[in-house]
């Protein structure tokens, strides 16, 4: 076995992840209650799930971590439902669990957003680091007192087999990929530079640095690293450098000042530790999105990274590379209120664009008392001026928003949905969105009676007009209160509608509102009696929409509900689910297993109809090679299988 030793390692940064971590002394005293050890446990065992892709060269580590903590998991949320007083030896165990579950964290996270390159040639160390949080947690369950804590024998008995099955899983010894690490040695003592380009292809392709997102992407993880290192291993960093260099101009990317040309955001300078959901990111500038928008294959970029894409002449999505139908971009209202109320809640500021001059901002903040009175102008062509001008302030800042209320710009805004004109309509709507960005709105904006004109301009409003009016149901129903009220003043139906006859971001918006909706469950019935069955197997048949996720999300929630689930589990859809569990992407197969794996726990009838469909054929090798999630899902319809033959 080749032992990557070229690099001297610190305690730094991504390093840190590398490094055996000290046994931790017993502690002192105890630093958390009881109840509060439990759910701290349960937060950081979530944390670490949340974590879904990972690197090639540690993919299969990652994946089988994640399952012994799901296998692990059923004993502490049985400790949190019937909460006894922990004994010393127990808190103490559980505490080191705790340790544990924090260091496999921090390693899923190294491996889903680290430097490819660092974690390849690293790939003996980071394997140690694997196989010491194996030994933590079976160092923490070995002799765990359960009797004191109240766990019930099944949960015993299954931690025990799992405490087995690590003590194993320590003494295992992996081979290293063999063609992989002579491929770095063949490129590392190349000293003359010019290295063999079928060996650079063949290294790019196993570390899957080809395309433009990729390469701008490991840029980005390598810049950490050395902002982490802080100096420190200079040799290693050189090496690491130059092979991205490499990569880069096999790819024919000409930037030969790779530090240069890339600049760490400020959001990530300032919460270097913060996960930003990987939807928030445009898949071409891997920031965080300040404008995105819809192109024709469904995906959602930043509007100046894919206008740059296409002013170059190319006619394919970046991310599947399929053909675009046509070149109009449509905004993402949805998902940019999601990024807004993202930013504000962890206190993350990104730049809207070009800084607006002081003196101009303060200017159009002084026309918002005019503009309110504008509202309420007998002229037309007045009101749908100041509708216009507010959609685009209310947009840009907390403060301006701030100072529309004040001046008295909602019950303003409100008495001008209902104007026949579609334009003022269209405009209000969308500043009633931009305005229910910040919490306490969306309560105003409900009790101010705009939900029901709302619901009437998604009924009748012109096609964008009904696209923002399905955005703003969304983002007030993030207010429990507000999810019965649109269900009660009938929003489900003209939203199944809309999923159903839309465009494409109209669909989107629909579903997004929907699937929040039916969280509530009055509104589950109010959106089968719409008959959203019908339109969401539509949508499933429709693969150049390309919301299959979408869809089998909602088929999901409605599921759960014994009332709705007779009216989703049929023959035939039984059919669609297993085809998708054979055709579908990762993530499509992983949505798949997790309605069948509902579907079939409460009738094994379906669940005898899945099988004899084929889908025994499919879960292993989900269960080999499948997102966590799935692999998860695949083992539980296996047992279940079982039960059922």
């Amino acid at each position: 076995m080749l032992s990557w030793s070229l690099f001297p390692r610190s305690a730094s940064g991504a390093d840190a992840a590398l490094e055996p971590e000290p046994e931790p002394s017993e502690p002192s005293g105890r630093q958390l209650s009881d109840e509060a050890l439990v759910e701290e446990l349960l937060t950081t065992v979530a944390a670490a799930r949340s974590f879904q892709e990972f690197r090639r060269s540690q993919r299969k580590e990652c994946f089988s971590l994640l399952r012994w903590l799901q296998l692990v998991l059923p004993l502490i949320q049985e400790i949190r439902e019937t909460p006894p007083s922990l004994t010393d030896d127990a808190y103490r165990r559980l505490a080191l669990l705790g340790r544990t579950f924090q260091a496999a964290r921090r390693l899923l996270r190294c491996c889903h957003d680290g430097s490819k390159i660092f974690l390849a040639l690293e790939s003996e160390a980071v394997l140690g680091r694997f196989r010491a949080v194996y030994e933590k947690m079976n160092l923490a369950l070995d002799g765990m007192p359960y009797s004191e804590i109240g766990i019930s024998d099944e949960v015993k008995e299954q931690v025990e087999l799992i405490n087995a099955q690590l003590k194993r899983c320590q003494k295992r010894t992996d081979t290293q990929d063999m063609e992989l690490s002579m491929d770095f040695m063949m490129i590392l003592q190349n000293e003359d530079g010019n290295a063999d380009r079928a060996i650079l292809e063949r290294l790019a392709k196993k570390l899957e640095l080809q395309s433009l997102a990729d390469l701008r992407a490991e840029t980005m993880a390598i810049k950490k690293l050395i902002n982490e290192r802080n100096g420190q291993q200079p040799e290693s960093t050189k090496h690491i450098i130059e092979l991205l260099n490499k990569f880069k101009e096999i790819a024919g990317i000409d930037e030969k000042n790779i530090l240069g040309d890339v600049s760490i955001p400020k959001y990530l300078e300032k919460c270097p530790s913060l996960m930003i959901p990987n939807d928030f990111l445009c898949p071409i500038s891997l920031e965080i999105m300040t404008d995105p928008v819809i192109i024709a294959s469904g995906r959602t970029y930043e509007r100046r990274s894919i206008q740059k894409w296409l002013d170059a002449g190319q006619r394919t999505c970046p991310k599947t590379q399929q053909p675009l139908a046509h070149l109009s971009l449509a905004p993402n209202f949805a998902l940019k209120n999601l990024i807004l109320q993202w930013c504000e809640k962890n206190k993350v500021e990104i730049q809207m664009g070009e800084p607006e001059p002081a003196a101009e901002q303060e200017e159009r903040k002084e026309d918002i008392p005019s503009l309110v009175k504008d509202l309420s102008s007998v002229h037309l062509d007045v009101q749908r001026k100041a509708a216009k001008k507010i959609r685009t302030l209310s947009k840009e800042n907390p403060e301006n928003r701030a100072l529309i209320l004040e001046n008295g710009g909602l019950p303003a805004l409100i008495s001008l949905v209902s104007y026949p004109d579609k334009k003022i309509q269209e405009n209000t709507v969308t500043a009633l969105l931009n305005l229910s960005i910040d919490e306490t709105n969306k309560v105003l904006i409900a009790k101010g009676g705009a939900i029901p004109l709302i619901i009437e301009v998604l009924k009748n409003g012109s096609v964008e007009g009904q696209e923002n009016s399905a955005a703003a149901l969304f983002s007030l129903s993030m207010i429990d209160e507000n999810k019965a009220a649109i269900g009660i003043l009938g929003g489900i139906a003209p939203l199944v509608d809309l999923l159903r006859e839309g465009t494409i971001r109209g669909k989107k918006d629909a579903a997004t509102a929907i699937f929040n909706l039916i969280l509530n469950h009055p509104n589950k019935f109010r959106a089968i009696e719409a008959g959203i069955v019908a339109t969401l197997l539509k949508i499933l048949g429709d693969k150049k929409l390309g919301m299959i996720d979408e869809a089998l999300s909602i088929f999901l929630l409605l599921a759960s509900h014994p009332s709705c689930r007779g009216e989703v589990g049929s023959t035939s859809f039984v059919e669609i689910l297993v085809e998708i569990t054979k055709e579908g992407t990762p993530k499509n197969k992983e949505c798949a297993l997790s309605v069948l794996l509902e579907l079939g726990l409460n009738n094994n009838s379906l669940m005898v109809q899945a099988l004899g469909l084929g889908l025994n054929e499919h879960l292993s090798d989900i269960a080999k090679t499948g997102t966590s999630r799935a692999q998860r899902k695949a083992n539980s319809l296996i047992q279940l299988a079982r039960k059922c033959s």
